[in-house]
């Protein structure tokens, strides 16, 4: 069974560049203290890692 990652949006995305935005938006964050589940893959690591200051991730078995 894979992992999957917990993800938080814990800081406002406001006054962050539209890269940023998109991305806390694309990974389906809308506002603070949201928190969404994906499956652990590069992909979504990546995307953790762009915005790794607005967030806090957590792995999940």
């Amino acid at each position: 069974m894979a992992n999957k990652l917990r993800i938080e949006l814990v800081k406002s995305v406001i006054g962050q560049k539209p890269e940023k935005k998109a991305t806390v938006r694309s990974l389906g964050l809308k506002k603070i203290h949201s928190v969404v589940e994906h499956d652990d893959n590069p992909s979504i690591r990546g995307m953790v890692s762009s915005v790794s200051h607005l967030v806090k991730c957590e792995v999940v078995e």
